[in-house]
């Protein structure tokens, strides 16, 4: 078997259009279309794709709260990681620095999936 691209992250959200605030305005993502019947959006980051699943009974509470990076979570890069600290915390973002001191914070969307941004 030879994998070729990294296609997408599917995660859950109960609740659309509070998700898409996030992703779209804070995170400043940009939605595709997709061609599905079923309630999500689809967003493109590079070559990569982020889709949004709705689950109106989702419910997620980290394992760790102490170090969100060792919870399940995608990384996203970032090119000025006080910009994206200021950023987040403009919009009353949770934010937690990496435990390993490299330029990374974690942030969570309004249903706690977890999200790194990286400094690259």
């Amino acid at each position: 078997m030879e994998i070729t691209p990294y296609l997408h992250t599917a995660i859950l959200v109960s609740d659309l259009h509070r998700s898409e605030q996030f992703y779209s305005n804070v995170l400043g993502l940009e939605k595709v279309d997709r061609p599905f019947s079923y309630a999500g959006i689809w967003y493109q980051i590079g070559p990569v794709q982020l889709h949004l699943i709705v689950d109106e009974t989702l419910n997620l509470v980290p394992a760790n709260r102490e170090k969100l990076g060792r919870n399940p979570h995608f990384a996203l890069g970032i090119s000025n990681l006080e910009a994206a600290k200021a950023h987040l915390l403009a919009h009353n973002c949770l934010i937690q620095m990496s435990a390993s001191g490299r330029a990374a914070l974690f942030t969570q969307d309004p249903d706690g999936n977890i999200i790194e941004l990286t400094q690259m």
